[in-house]
């Protein structure tokens, strides 16, 4: 009985040594995340942190902006809103435009007067040149037939195929590196009920993606101008009816989820109009109603951050709302 316990003891030591070793090894090969806090940013409240290149395996790493609400504090907890098109939230003076969303304005005076819960803001950059492949819903290409799919190709700017795109990449990066980040960094709640997502354009379609592929993850999304359209707006275009079909079959549980759309009639957003009725009829088909789906039309609006940055708190109150 001597010799056993002696044994046991001899496994026990060994195994609590190779764990903590590989969780040494673990710690050694994850690389370090640098977070600078960016002074010279011109913002109307809070702070703005930034991660110059996130590392990740998913995607080419990019910055990441985290922006806190004037007085944040360890001591409460936040529910966190995930952004596309990082670099065009918060100041224009940056933005090759010269206009932004004007996020930090918004949700402050939103959270001062009492509308919405507090929150933070994270804004994934774009990488310009690779920005379709990150942001297209991957997984609608499966419903393409292969004359689509040629055809897609020819009115491409390049010649990609499905391997290319990086949507469901780009959402394991969001999911599986940024999120678990954020939650052991800032004082936030971890759960879906507090877990949304928006963007704008292309950032809208992935916005809905994300929370048709990860309905657990995220409670609410914001898709805002959506493009509809998947590419350029051209004639015979079957990428519509693809993304459609697509989510059809993914609609997140109207009981656990609520979901924005918005467009215009102007600029890029004159192409929208058209596919607000069946938006209309996914949802409502799926026992959706107006308090957990909204698909608002803003006569005379364009594609552009100064048309969002007007009704951006319709979405934030929407998603947000206390």
């Amino acid at each position: 009985m001597k010799y056993l316990s002696i044994l046991f003891s001899i496994v026990l030591l060994f195994s609590c040594k190779q764990a903590k070793q590989e969780k040494v090894k673990e710690e050694i090969q994850k690389p370090k995340i640098t977070a600078v806090v960016l002074d010279s940013v011109n913002l109307f409240a809070g702070k703005l942190i930034r991660i110059d290149s996130f590392p990740t395996k998913y995607i080419t790493p990019r910055p990441v902006d985290v922006w806190l609400p004037e007085g944040y504090s360890s001591e409460k907890k936040y529910a966190v809103l995930y952004m596309h098109d990082g670099q065009m939230l918060f100041d224009e003076t940056t933005t090759w435009n010269k206009q932004e969303w004007k996020i930090d304005e918004v949700a402050s005076k939103l959270m001062k007067d009492g509308v919405t819960k507090d929150f933070i803001v994270v804004g994934i950059h774009n990488i310009p040149a690779i920005r379709w492949l990150d942001l297209y819903p991957e997984k609608a290409m499966n419903f393409l037939t292969k004359e689509e799919v040629e055809r897609v190709k020819s009115f491409s700017n390049n010649d990609v195929t499905s391997e290319d795109l990086t949507g469901d990449e780009y959402l394991k990066f969001l999911v599986e590196d940024l999120k678990p980040y954020i939650d052991k960094t800032y004082s936030v709640y971890t759960n879906k009920e507090n877990t949304f997502v928006a963007g704008s354009s292309m950032g809208g379609l992935m916005s809905m993606y994300a929370i048709s592929q990860y309905p657990d993850v995220f409670e609410g999304a914001a898709c805002i101008s959506t493009h509809w359209v998947g590419a350029q707006p051209v004639e015979n275009n079957p990428l519509p009816k693809s993304i459609f079909t697509y989510l059809e079959q993914n609609v997140p549980d109207a009981k656990t989820h609520k979901i924005y759309f918005d467009y215009g009639n102007k600029t890029l957003d004159q192409y929208y109009p058209e596919y607000a009725p069946k938006v209309d009829s996914i949802f409502l088909n799926n026992d959706y109603s107006e308090a957990n789906f909204k698909n608002l039309f803003f006569e005379g609006t364009d594609h552009s951050e100064i048309s969002w940055q007007n009704r951006i708190d319709i979405p934030l109150t929407f998603l947000l709302k206390k």
